[in-house]
Order: structure tokens, then C-alpha cells, then sequence
């Protein structure tokens, strides 16, 4: 998260002068905001946010939390992590309830899951983060937020064998890019969709990046979002831009429930805002 005002990094690509318009030809044409999720409320979505918890009972989420688990570093326990099953949880931080919030108000119908994973200080270990994606895609979550991710090398090969299992199991991955300029993952991998930041508030209006490694621009500058304590706040992020997209994409799948993630990547990408249609 970085400072309100203060512009994350990769969010550069989806500066109004740098935005490449696109056009749709052929099958492509047909497709379109009204029929992608025109109508749609998220019903029968799950959600999974991975953070720093989700406040239950914040007056922006509606009751949507369904339920979520907490993921604590255990050195006595079998993969360094053990897991507290939560019927009412809690944001140490205020960062996950941000994002669940952002997923609700596009998505009003779809179930919200809190898995904790990150501390009071918004920071946690890979093995916390690695198992509560996992359980995320083992207690088949449709969708992943994941407004967080690692730098550390030697995590790579075990968030790509993780995320690889997801893709494989039709379980659709939104990952924030790191808002320094350093390269971090799952967010870099092909099988995720990842998100950068723009201005502007409409939350329909997103961009597609023809040019990798971030794939899409969604609002995150000087957003205002639900925090813990059932506050609010205005903020600037790449992590509040992900949820943008897990939202539209919770409304696609509850429209569209037989479309595999590749399919659902290629329909965000013919309803970007920068997609061109006719001559």
C-alpha cells in the first residue's frame, strides 16, 4: 500500500497517454459488457480474500462474509503453519476489509471468505501466504484475491506449482503487482491475472495491457475503501485495484459458470475500456 496521492509502480502503463486502444475483429466483436455481466450480482461465487483478515461484521460488506480461516506460523506443526477456522473473523490490519469491501460493492450477491494470512503490520511469511492459497483452491474458492505478494526467489517455483494447480482446476487467481518496481509473485505468472492501478473511480472502466507482464489497470489511486474498526479511509494502491477485477470477473462467473479461466481472461480482455469494436 503506499501513500494517498503517491502513484504505484507499474501503474505507468495505464497513464491516458500510454494506453494502446485495441480492436475487437471477429469472435471477439461479439463479446460485451451487457454480455458478460449485464444482470449479474455475483450470486453463487465464492470469494476467497487473502490478506490480513476481513472484519465480519463491517457495515460495508453486508453480511456477504461468509466464514474463513487464519493461518498462523506454528513451528511446532506440520509445515510450519496451523489453521484456526473462523466463523466470525478479523482484520488485524485493515487491508483485507478494503478489498473484501471493493469485491462486495461490484458484486453484491457473491460469498465472501476471509483467509488471513498477513499480521497487525499488513506483513507475514510465504509458508502462511503458500498455505492459505492452497486451502483457498482445496475448499474450491472460484475466485482468489490476492492483494499481497512475495519477492523472495525461493518462493517462485512453490507459488508457480501452487498457482498451476489452481489454473488446472478452473479456480481464477486476481493478483495485485507489487506497487515497487521489482519483480514479485504469483502476480508475474501467466496463469494469474494481474492488476495494476489507474486514476479515476468507476469501477467498470479497466484497461488491457497488450504489452506483459501486468495484463490490467483497474481504479486504485485515492480510492476510498472500508478499513478495520469499521472505518473508512482514502487510499492509493495496487492491492485495491485487484478486487476491481475479482469483483467483475465474481459477475462473470455467476453469468457465465462454465467458462474456464483462460476463457474468463480473454472476456475481461474484449470488455476493456480500451477495446475498439467496428471500423
Amino acid at each position: 500500500m503506499s501513500e494517498t496521492g503517491m502513484r504505484p509502480a507499474w501503474s505507468q502503463q495505464f497513464l491516458a497517454e500510454a494506453i494502446r486502444e485495441l480492436r475487437a475483429d471477429g469472435p471477439l466483436a461479439d463479446i460485451h459488457p451487457e454480455w458478460a455481466w449485464g444482470g449479474s450480482r455475483g450470486k453463487g461465487v465464492r470469494v476467497a480474500v487473502v490478506d490480513s483478515g476481513v472484519e465480519f461484521d463491517h457495515p460495508a460488506l453486508e453480511g456477504a462474509l461468509r466464514g474463513g480461516v487464519a493461518v498462523e506460523y506454528d513451528e511446532q506443526a506440520e509445515n510450519l503453519v496451523r489453521f484456526e477456522e473462523e466463523e466470525c473473523p478479523a482484520d488485524l490490519a485493515g487491508h483485507g476489509t478494503a478489498c473484501a469491501g471493493i469485491i462486495h460493492s461490484i458484486a453484491p450477491e457473491a460469498e465472501l471468505y476471509s483467509v488471513r494470512v498477513l499480521g497487525r503490520d499488513a506483513k507475514g511469511r510465504g509458508v502462511q501466504f503458500a498455505a492459505g492459497l492452497e486451502w483457498s483452491i482445496e475448499n474450491r474458492m472460484q475466485v482468489i484475491n490476492l492483494s499481497l505478494s512475495t519477492s523472495r526467489e525461493d518462493y517462485f517455483a512453490i507459488f508457480h506449482q501452487i498457482t498451476d494447480q489452481a489454473y488446472f482446476q478452473g479456480t481464477i487467481l486476481v493478483s495485485a503487482v507489487n506497487n515497487m518496481p521489482v519483480a514479485s509473485y504469483p502476480s508475474l505468472y501467466s496463469s494469474v491475472i494481474s492488476v495494476a492501478a489507474h486514476e479515476g473511480h468507476d469501477p467498470f472502466i479497466y484497461y488491457y495491457n497488450p504489452a506483459p507482464p501486468v495484463e490490467f489497470g483497474a481504479p486504485g489511486i485515492d480510492v476510498r475503501v472500508a478499513w478495520k474498526d469499521k472505518q473508512y479511509l482514502t487510499t492509493t494502491g495496487n492491492s485495491f485495484a485487484a478486487p476491481h477485477i475479482a469483483g467483475i470477473t465474481a459477475l462473470i462467473l455467476s453469468k457465465h459458470p462454465e467458462l474456464t479461466p483462460f476463457q474468463v481472461k480473454t472476456v475481461l480482455l474484449a470488455c476493456a475500456a480500451n477495446m475498439r469494436r467496428g471500423l
